[in-house]
């Protein structure tokens, strides 16, 4: 071929080449060196075209079978005659520039007449790396897809809109108990058939699988039984292919521990673990049972709660261990006394409940001394016989409430009547109780907000030496008047705050006013000893001692201004825990006084231990002086008692001089009462004990008693 035709031949060629749109170079087809190479060619080999141009063609992809199929073409060069090797097609690799595998499909055909030798061949190469990325991808993912499948908890079964199966994996058939002829070979029809014979209910489970398969974009989820007493939960959800339904998939999950854990719970939740008696839940539950039962007959119960009387102490002295097997010998005790459909309960820590049926007031009354009885014979536990009781409220229906919470509570607060009236003895709910809580309950209310408004406010009233009529100290009165309820007096509220539990908070909220004013006075130059009552619960806070150094730290108010007036229970309450907090406020400086002495019980021995300053009589031997000789002479030992052992006595309550001179008489220290003056406030207390200098011998006489 002459020169210019080679050049018009090698010009349509690179032409060729160009149009292409994939990769391909041409190889002359003497010299096998590439004359011309397209631009998607360079940029798959990374190469620049002088670095391809001119190199031989077994220099680019040097696989074996590319060696051999150019070592046939060279040996067709060197046979004018011969038509050069076929054409070549397979999938191969090429090692770029930057020497990475490129996989690659590669073709290779002659180029020249067709019944001559050829005078080029053009090479094509398809870059199959997305390709094979994909697919690599692809596998990848079907083979994490399949073990996801294997490694879950759930049976997984995937059905195609017709309902044949695609798959399920292993789970599922250790589920559903599949016979391995069922694994080997694909047989929907028999899978079907054996889960349908496997449910309790063939019919309904055929059912809901044609609901299920009829509305294709269901989302279902339920629990189906089989024989085998599994309980499974079903939930199915529809599977899409670009945005439509193209299956089903169905997961199978064994909760047949789950069922049997909730019904094992729920058991527990309507029985008391000790006794396997009805817990309280289910006792309500049963009165509101009996009480429609009634309603629709006209007829009548009645609901026993006792508690058993001085249990705790069984708990603390003899264990917990001791005090459930009391609980199990009373809870057996019980049953005894009721009829065949009455229901016992043990509804708290040592409170039971009886429902009994068909039962009026002589009917209650009669179940209520038969437990009484009951529970007083002797119990004996490990060698230790002693004797328990137990305080009985009754509540009636319909007399006593329409429906269970109602029954319970009155009940309970006829119960409460019973423990105040001595224990070991049954009340019946009287209907002025009501009355009587509501009012407990709104006072309760009333206080909390008060000492959150600051309606509380603090009198003294002074306390006077006999001998000079010197106000030698005050005592902090609480005064409450409320917006609602007007002047509510200490002997009101006080109970019930004592009932509550408030009692603590408004103890130390009297504590830190009375310290408070006890600095100011001493600030203003008349230091007065200022006396605040402590009920026994808030002396009995584990942190009360603290609390009294702290408030006296933060007003740096010696404790010799502070007296505490206590009352005689805390002595022979854990008298050996009280004597250690005693000792720990007196080391503070604070004077400790015994508030109504006389009117509780104390040991003499255990008054001679503690470090008291003072003792108190009450009001009620003070009243009946001079002329009660009862109460003359309980005065005289007190104060004789007081002088033995060391300690001061101050009497509360004088209002007539006669009490005054017979006290003094009788070597009474201190006195308080309406003679000299009530309960001022701070500003009157001031004003009554300290008038202004001007008048100061005045003040003086003042302050004398004649």
């Amino acid at each position: 071929m002459s020169l210019p035709a080679v050049q018009d031949a090698l010009t349509g060629w690179r032409a060729l080449l160009d149009a292409l749109g994939e990769p391909a170079w041409l190889v002359d087809a003497l010299s096998l060196q590439v004359l011309a190479v397209n631009a998607e060619a360079l940029a798959l080999l990374g190469l620049p075209a002088p670095a391809v141009l001119g190199q031989g063609a077994d220099g680019l992809i040097g696989t074996p079978e590319d060696l051999a199929y150019w070592d046939e073409a060279r040996a067709a060069a060197a046979q004018p005659a011969s038509a050069g090797p076929g054409p070549l097609l397979s999938d191969t690799a090429l090692v770029d520039a930057a020497g990475r595998l490129v996989q690659v499909t590669r073709r290779i055909r002659a180029l020249g007449p067709a019944d001559g030798a050829p005078q080029a061949y053009l090479v094509v190469v398809h870059d199959r790396s997305a390709a094979q990325r994909e697919a690599d991808e692809r596998e990848l993912l079907l083979s994490e897809l399949q073990a996801t499948l294997e490694s879950t908890a759930d049976g997984i079964l995937v059905t195609d809109l017709a309902g044949r199966i695609r798959a399920f994996n292993r789970r599922f058939a250790q589920i559903w108990g599949l016979p391995e002829s069922l694994l080997t070979e694909r047989q929907d029809d028999a899978v079907y058939d054996w889960m349908r014979r496997s449910v309790v209910d063939p019919e309904a489970y055929t059912r809901r699988l044609a609901q299920i398969h009829e509305a294709t974009l269901l989302q279902a989820s339920e629990r189906i039984t089989l024989h085998s007493g599994q309980v499974l939960e079903r939930v199915t959800q529809p599977q899409h292919s670009r945005g439509r339904p193209c299956g089903r998939v169905w997961s199978f999950r064994d909760h047949t521990d789950l069922v049997s854990a909730g019904q094992r719970i729920e058991a527990l939740s309507s029985t008391d673990a000790l006794t396997g008696l009805f817990n309280r839940r289910q006792m309500t539950l049963a009165v509101s049972d009996a009480i429609r039962q009634a309603r629709r007959s006209a007829g009548t119960l009645a609901l026993l709660l006792l508690d058993l009387d001085r249990f705790k102490q069984i708990n603390d002295s003899l264990g917990h261990e001791v005090g459930d097997r009391v609980l199990l010998d009373c809870a057996d005790r019980l049953k005894t006394c009721l009829r065949q459909g009455d229901v016992v309960a043990r509804v708290g820590g040592d409170q039971f409940a009886l429902l009994v049926h068909e039962a009026d007031s002589r009917g209650a009354e009669a179940t209520a001394r038969r437990v009484l009885d009951a529970v007083s014979h002797p119990c004996t536990v490990e060698s230790l016989t002693f004797t328990l009781t137990c305080s009985v409220g009754v509540a009636l229906f319909p007399a006593d409430g329409s429906d269970a919470d109602m029954l319970v509570r009155h009940a309970e607060s006829a119960m409460q009547r019973a423990k105040q009236g001595g224990r070991a003895c049954f009340r019946f709910h009287q209907a002025h109780q009501d009355a009587d809580m509501r009012q407990r309950m709104r006072l309760d209310h009333a206080m909390r907000q008060a000492l959150a408004s600051q309606r509380f406010r603090l009198h003294y009233q002074p306390q006077l030496d006999l001998k000079t009529g010197q106000v030698v100290g005050a005592e902090a009165l609480i005064r409450w008047r409320d917006p609602e309820l007007g002047e509510v007096s200490p002997g009101q509220f006080i109970p019930v705050a004592e009932e509550s539990g408030f009692i603590i908070a408004i103890g130390d909220w009297v504590l830190e006013q009375a310290v408070r004013q006890a600095a100011r006075w001493r600030d203003a130059g008349m230091p007065m000893p200022v006396s605040v009552n402590v009920s026994a619960l808030q002396f009995q806070q584990a942190d009360f001692n603290d609390r009294v150094a702290a408030v006296l730290g933060e007003h740096q108010l010696a404790g010799a201004l502070l007296e505490l007036e206590l009352t005689e229970s805390i002595l022979v309450h854990d008298a050996d825990e009280a004597l250690a907090r005693l000792s720990q406020l007196s080391q503070l400086g604070v004077r400790l006084a015994i508030d109504d002495f006389g009117t509780g019980y104390s040991s003499l021995s255990y008054l001679k231990r503690f470090p008291i300053d003072r003792l108190k009589i009450d009001r009620s031997f003070v009243k009946g002086l001079p002329a009660d000789e009862s109460d003359g002479a309980i005065v005289r030992a007190i104060v004789q008692l007081a002088q033995a052992l060391a300690m001061k006595v101050i009497a509360e309550g004088v209002e007539t001089e006669p009490q005054r001179a017979m006290l003094l008489a009788m070597g009474c220290d201190e006195f308080q009462g309406f003679l000299y003056a009530p309960a001022l406030d701070a500003l009157s207390f001031e004003e009554r004990v300290r008038p202004p200098r001007s008048r100061r011998h005045r003040a003086r006489l003042s302050l004398v008693v004649r």
